[in-house]
């Protein structure tokens, strides 16, 4: 997806890739693009013009958490985080989503020896709207699954399932693209990505 977006968006808009456990390099990235460094006091105009969305699976989506509250301390906004099936290393919090993000969202599913975090809170729900905890049920295996190992399949098999889903992904590039620009081969509306009609919680899990 990321590869995607950056032949879609060549020069207006940068994509990273970072492992989980280097949020301190996601963060000073992020800073050297709003034209500071670390220890530098950013400028109000400089936090206006931040367009901060970010995304992960597992170990990453509790890496997303962590990154947001390392902005905010700075005081950047982030305008969207999602996480996906988000796990929670040791002494982290993956579910309390701080006051600096404008808007959250949980996709997870319950199966399996690793289960996803079940919700999501703001911090301070005047500042943070939670977009939803949209739970997703597997009845068959998604074919991008197929090349996992038998090990993966068989102890995580959930984990991996919606690690692996199409669906869920272009739910993600759907919300991802609320937040950029109208690149300059823009598709027509028909082909855009769009969200599909979720319903919130386990009372309204997705089928697949």
């Amino acid at each position: 997806m990321i590869r995607d977006l950056r032949q879609e968006y060549p020069r207006e808009v940068y994509f990273g890739l970072f492992e989980n456990r280097k949020v301190g390099v996601a963060y000073n990235t992020i800073l050297k693009l709003l034209g500071t460094k670390e220890g530098d006091v950013l400028s109000d105009d400089k936090k206006r013009r931040a367009r901060i969305v970010l995304f992960g699976h597992s170990w990453g989506g509790s890496a997303v958490v962590s990154l947001s509250r390392k902005l905010e301390r700075a005081g950047i906004p982030v305008a969207l985080t999602v996480q996906i099936d988000s796990v929670a290393k040791p002494f982290q919090n993956d579910w309390l989503i701080p006051a600096n993000v404008l808007e959250g969202v949980n996709f997870y599913q319950t199966h399996g020896l690793i289960q996803g975090r079940r919700k999501i809170l703001p911090a301070d729900p005047a500042h943070t709207t939670i977009l939803g905890n949209f739970l997703w049920e597997y009845k068959g295996e998604p074919a991008e699954c197929h090349g996992f190992s038998w090990r993966g399949r068989l102890l995580s098999k959930g984990h991996t399932q919606i690690e692996c889903d199409h669906e869920v992904w272009l739910q993600v590039r759907a919300l991802l693209g609320r937040h950029l620009p109208n690149p300059v081969h823009a598709q027509t509306d028909a082909s855009e990505p769009a969200l599909l009609p979720l319903r919130n919680d386990r009372d309204g899990s997705q089928q697949r």
